[in-house]
């Protein structure tokens, strides 16, 4: 579908330009948002009557959204969801999830001002961007944790994604060197090594081989 721009929309273009987009993301969002007028004869002239009071219409929207955007840009939002010991969530975070956060915090932010290029699926800090207008876009940073003790943690630079301990990924190693001497024939050093790695916990390899 063919459609006259009224404001600047990212990549299609500035106000005034005609440009061509599906069809679906003219009738669900170009449309009924004012964005844009379907580019026929009587609409193109219907715009050149007014483009002044549109010009004069989006600079007004441009300085409101920048008053917004200056207490927005850099602010941090904490989302709680469950995840795995790698830092995987159970699920995702949504524009949805990531608009009613940014709302709760104080501001009045819609699902679709949130630019998200895929749906967030691992703990940690992420740098989201919102469409205060098409000329502003502030970025916050969606902290999503386990609970708010963590977001604290990941806030002030921690990683807190994997749970597993050093202890235990040192444990799992003694584990598959052991293994790796029953099947070398070495059964006394290897039952040797199980037995320390079970009594301590883990430790480092070197300590293990003495």
């Amino acid at each position: 579908m063919q459609v006259i721009l009224l404001e600047r929309i990212g990549r299609l273009g500035q106000m005034g330009d005609v440009v061509n987009v599906k069809d679906g993301f003219a009738r669900n969002f170009l449309l009924p948002q004012g964005k844009a007028l379907r580019a026929t004869k009587p609409n193109l002239e219907r715009f050149e009557r007014e483009r002044a009071q549109l010009e004069a219409r989006n600079l007004e929207l441009k300085t409101e959204a920048q008053s917004v955007a200056e207490k927005l840009d850099g602010k941090s939002f904490v989302i709680i969801r469950q995840a795995g010991d790698s830092g995987q969530l159970y699920g995702s975070v949504s524009t949805r999830d990531i608009s009613d956060a940014i709302s709760e915090g104080g501001f009045s932010i819609e699902r679709r001002q949130v630019l998200l290029d895929r749906p967030i699926k691992a703990l940690g800090l992420h740098e989201v961007r919102i469409s205060l207008h098409g000329e502003v876009e502030p970025r916050v940073s969606i902290n999503v944790a386990r609970s708010s003790e963590e977001a604290e943690r990941q806030a002030r630079g921690e990683e807190v994604g994997r749970a597993a301990t050093e202890a235990e990924e040192d444990a799992a190693e003694a584990r598959r060197n052991a293994a790796a001497l029953f099947e070398e024939g070495d059964n006394e050093e290897a039952a040797a090594e199980i037995a320390e790695e079970e009594e301590i916990g883990g430790g480092n390899e070197e300590d293990k081989t003495e």
